[in-house]
This record gives C-alpha cells, structure tokens and sequence, in this order.
C-alpha cells in the first residue's frame, strides 16, 4: 500500500496551505486561539460570533489580515440548525471549499444541580451539544458532497470539548455544563466510526484556560484549582494553538475518535 504523505518532511504535514477553516464562537478565547493557530499555519479562516459588537468583530478583521489570510465573520447562534446550515454554506460560497471546522461555542452556567431551572438547562444543552452537533453535522454533509466532487479526501472535525467530560469540578457547581462535554466526546466517538470515510472526528478537551470566561469567578475559587493542578497554574490560549493546528493538519492523518486533553495534569489525580 502506498501512502501518500509517506516521504514528506514532517514540518510539511502540519501545513494548512490552501485549506479553509471555520470556528464556531471563534471571536474570543478558546476559540480565537484555535483561529489564530490555524491562520499561523496557512488556513484561510471564517469564526461565527453570536454577541460580539461590530467594533470588536472589525478589530479581528485587521488581525488577521495582518496574518496574510482570507478572513470573514459570520452571526450564527449554532443553537438553531438552520442557522449553521446557512453559515456552512455561505462559508462554501465565500470560500469555494471547506476542510477543517472547529465547532467550538460554548457556554457556562453556575448553579446549583437542584435549582437549574429549564430555561438554563436547554440554554446550555442547545450550545453546547446541539449547537456543535448541528455545526458537525452541516459540516459533514459539505465534506461528504466535496468529496464526491473531488475537491478533498477528508475534512477534519475537532471538537472544543473540557477536562469537565470526565471529571466533577470543584468547588464550581456546574453539573448540567459537564453532562454537556461528556455527551459531546460520546457524540464525536460516535461521528469517528460513521464518518470515517469522509471525515475524521476528534476533540481537544481543555482545562483552566485564562479566558473572559473564568474571570467572573470568584479568586478563592482559583486558589483551589491550582491547589488541584500539578502545572500550578492556568493555561495561556496560545497553548491550545498547536494542539488544534495538529488534529486538523495531514500530521495526525490516522488519528480519528479521540480526546486529546490539556489540562495540565489536573485529570491525572
């Protein structure tokens, strides 16, 4: 059997030369980091936002023009399937192909198991869950029909999952957030198998990112995280931006169904 990338110069796999990438929620944080990274290494990237102002959105228009690559913002709330199913499309018409899409938005809310009420649920379960199934989805139908057309072999999902797929936090109390990234690794394991022949499926789960989002905790809550975390300390989102770079890159071309965790050894004990 020959491979096809068999001789190339390692660095050469992790290229995104020519191939076109969109992050969900890709405005701010996570999200940003994993567009920048994929910009750094040559794609040529789209990011939805649902609430960011214009100002903001035309700041990052800038940034990444200074990177050398096409760069366009889409509103999406990935909630509603139609809306990722238009973005999707868009995206195809605006780019002219799709490779690697990083459903990545998400959202977080504190409260007792007990006195969640169903509002909060389903707002947390529709971002979370449906949202990236919905964006996986209108992804997959885009890289199965190009497939057929020729234009690729296999478009990459990575999933924004969280360390909080396999662990209870502590002392935060967000039991319906970590059912949410426990399904959603379940539902790209899933996706792995039945789309493998168009598709490979994988998720980069997170620990404490410094982030706007951890910065309305309260501090005594940072005290006993780094009292949990052997690193001592919180990730940087530049230190996601290699992680993401090498599951959507020809660097991890058999890699598909897993869940690469960066959590500074906080789920190892």
């Amino acid at each position: 059997m020959l491979y096809k990338n068999q001789d190339a110069p390692v660095l050469s796999l992790f290229s995104l030369k020519g191939k076109v990438s969109l992050i969900t929620g890709g405005s701010r944080g996570i999200g940003l980091a994993a567009a920048i990274g994929l910009a750094e290494a040559g794609s040529d990237v789209a990011i939805t936002y649902n609430s960011s102002s214009p100002s903001y959105v035309k700041e990052l228009e800038s940034q990444f023009k200074n990177l050398g690559v096409m760069f366009k913002t889409y509103r999406c709330n990935v909630a509603i399937k139609a809306d990722n199913d238009k973005c999707v499309a868009q995206v195809l018409n605006d780019f002219g192909r799709l490779d690697v899409v990083v459903p990545n938005a998400g959202i977080c809310i504190h409260v007792p198991a007990e006195e969640n009420t169903e509002e909060q649920y389903r707002e947390v379960m529709g971002v979370n869950l449906d949202g990236a199934y919905f964006t996986a989805q209108a992804a997959a139908n885009a890289f199965k029909k190009q497939k057929e057309q020729g234009i690729l072999e296999q478009g990459r999902i990575v999933f924004t999952a969280s360390v909080s797929s396999g662990v209870v936090n502590y002392p935060q109390k967000q039991a319906v957030y970590n059912a949410s990234k426990a399904g959603l690794v379940r539902l790209a394991k899933c996706l792995a198998v039945e789309w493998v022949d168009f598709a490979r499926v994988n998720c980069v789960s997170p620990g404490f990112i410094d982030t706007e989002m951890l910065d309305v905790h309260p501090k005594e809550w940072r005290k006993t995280w780094f009292n949990m975390i052997p690193a001592k300390r919180l990730c940087a989102p530049y230190e996601l931006k290699g992680v993401y770079v090498f599951i959507a890159s020809d660097a991890s071309s058999y890699m598909t169904g897993e869940e690469v965790f960066v959590g500074g050894g906080y789920t190892l004990i």
